[in-house]
């Protein structure tokens, strides 16, 4: 089992979703949107940022603009250590 974005979670990571608008590359006029969800750090945002220079480089669509949202689904609160631990067989 996976436990990669559990454990980014617990480094600080949290959902990131960024709607992008992008132009079609035959026909400037007409917008498009792209839907991009990955966990990433607030405020800065690596790994989107990471994502857009992907884009700008590889795709052919220029962007027009981004919307982020970003949900920090574990809080520091919400997590704590085990005192002790008991098994029933």
């Amino acid at each position: 089992m996976d436990h990669t974005a559990f454990r980014k979670q617990l480094e600080g990571y949290g959902l990131t979703t960024a709607k992008i608008l992008y132009r079609m590359p035959d026909h400037k006029v007409i917008l498009q949107s792209y839907l991009w969800q990955d966990y990433d750090l607030h405020p800065k945002f690596p790994e989107l940022h990471k994502f857009l220079e992907f884009w700008e480089q590889k795709l052919d669509g220029p962007i027009h603009s981004v919307v982020v949202a970003h949900c920090k689904l574990i809080k520091p609160a919400e997590v704590r250590m085990v005192g002790s631990e008991f098994r029933l067989h």
